[in-house]
């Protein structure tokens, strides 16, 4: 080792400890300027290369460089953690650690999704599987194989949302009916819960994208028995062991016969002609049901003369409206984190 690399190797050492050992700004700049200011030991070094042989002296340059480089780094590094230390030290005079922290807001499921999986729940136990399907379809899945034609009245009161001439935002999730029918031979057990769009106006009970869940169950000897066996069972899962349903005549042209599905007013039961929430009536309606039409039958594939089935589409924004006792739809979409909080 030549002196040169002695000295640098000396002076490195000495220079580490000092800085380390800085208690301060004022003590570390102190060193720096022992070492590294204009009459400091670098300096002193530097003025000695002209006394070095030829040889050494373009090499001697760069060594003092490359030395005094790496102690510029260490005075950074311990600038940083003074700054730090002094930093931690004025946040502990300002904030008293030893409080309670405040607790981090978390998220929860939106009530309208929590209805969506204990229903689900609710027809998994019951041997059901759960299908979904894309949101835009051909007409011919949203009606033409629900025996809905082109030329039938029907389809004016779904206030469909029309891509092209032959595509639409689903009005209905009913089409994973038939896409389910036609992929697999009965019998067939699926519910499909999803998101429908029809054009309607704003208002306490309509919206023009909501949420339904729609039940299919085609079988051999499958009658409306079961159907309302299987929604009576629904309704007190999600609203209460003592809720009954009943049916009142209507018409689908996908089911035959056909029926509107009400269930007893959760609020009163029926029981109080003041009821602001079914208006006396002692019952709230959910939405539509019925047998399939041997028609939908044909077009799957289906015999309708071995098997059957029924079917029903519940609005869940509704169910939620009965089950949480709210009177406007348009609560679940305003985001309002307080009302959200109270239904979670």
């Amino acid at each position: 080792m030549s002196e040169l690399a002695a000295k640098l190797a000396d002076l490195r050492t000495r220079f580490s400890t000092d800085v380390n050992a800085a208690p301060d700004e004022e003590a570390l700049d102190g060193v720096r300027v022992a070492f590294l200011g204009r009459s400091g030991e670098v300096t002193g070094l530097r003025r000695g290369i002209g006394q070095l042989p030829p040889g050494e002296r373009p090499g001697a340059g760069k060594e003092i460089n490359d030395v005094v480089e790496a102690m510029e780094g260490e005075l950074a590094i311990a600038q940083s953690r003074i700054e730090n230390r002094v930093f931690e030290a004025d946040l502990a005079t300002q904030i008293d650690i030893t409080f309670p922290a405040i607790a981090p807001v978390a998220g929860s499921l939106h009530p309208v999704r929590n209805v969506i999986r204990q229903a689900g729940a609710y027809f998994r136990r019951h041997g059901f599987a759960i299908v979904t399907g894309p949101e835009i379809e051909p007409d011919y899945y949203t009606f033409d194989a629900l025996n809905i034609p082109s030329t039938h009245p029907a389809r004016e009161g779904f206030d469909s949302f029309f891509i092209t001439d032959t595509l639409l935002l689903r009005p209905h999730t009913s089409p994973m009916q038939i896409r389910t029918m036609q992929a697999h031979k009965p019998p067939v057990a699926i519910v499909a819960p999803g998101k429908c769009y029809r054009r309607d106006a704003v208002d306490a009970r309509h919206l023009f994208q909501f949420n339904q869940i729609e039940g299919l169950l085609v079988a051999e000897g499958i009658h409306f028995g079961h159907l309302k066996g299987m929604l009576t069972g629904l309704c007190r899962e999600l609203l209460g062991p003592d809720q009954r349903v009943r049916f009142r005549p209507s018409f689908f042209p996908f089911t035959e016969p056909s029926a509107e599905v009400d269930t007893t007013c959760p609020k009163c039961k029926g029981h109080s002609d003041a009821c602001n929430m079914c208006g006396g009536s002692g019952w709230i309606e959910l939405g539509g049901a019925g047998m399939v039409h041997p028609n939908v039958l044909r077009e799957v594939g289906y015999d309708p003369d071995e098997v059957s089935g029924w079917a029903f589409g519940f609005g869940v924004e509704r169910f939620a409206l009965t089950r949480f006792e709210i009177d406007d739809i348009r609560r679940f979409i305003d985001s309002d984190p307080d009302f959200l909080e109270q239904l979670s």
